[in-house]
């Protein structure tokens, strides 16, 4: 009877590919795990919502827009997607995720909230005032 001859090479290649998928994979599941699990510890900038808004954008949707003060100067932000929900006033923990300055009279800023639940929810600044 023939069998066809599988040599070790070709095992060893058919098993590369499996490999690299696995790693990507446990890779992958370990990158969600720790973005499902924030580390309250990293979410040292206190902000006071004192105005919440819902605002409708080009999308289907209601974006939040909210007023805020940090470190005693007020902003306007407005969340990254739409939520379809009034934030509640009062005070949040957060992080600057994002802070570019391409000159220095221009600022692009993002704001990551820690919600008590253990969920996040990022604002873009929109506005500032004196």
């Amino acid at each position: 009877m023939w069998a066809p001859s599988v040599s070790p090479t070709a095992s060893h290649k058919t098993r590369e590919p499996v490999k690299k998928i696995v790693v990507a994979l446990l890779w992958l599941s370990s990158a969600f795990a720790s973005a499902a699990n924030p580390n309250p510890a990293e979410y040292t900038v206190n902000i006071h919502v004192s105005a919440s808004r819902m605002v409708t954008a080009h999308a289907p949707g209601f974006f939040q827009q909210l007023s805020v003060v940090i470190a005693g100067k007020r902003y306007e932000l407005e969340s990254e997607s739409t939520v379809n929900a009034l934030l509640a006033i009062g005070d949040y923990k957060a992080k600057l995720v994002k802070d570019e300055h391409r000159e220095a009279y221009d600022s692009y800023q993002v704001y990551e909230f820690l919600f008590p639940d253990q969920k996040t929810r990022k604002f873009i600044v929109v506005g500032q005032t004196e």
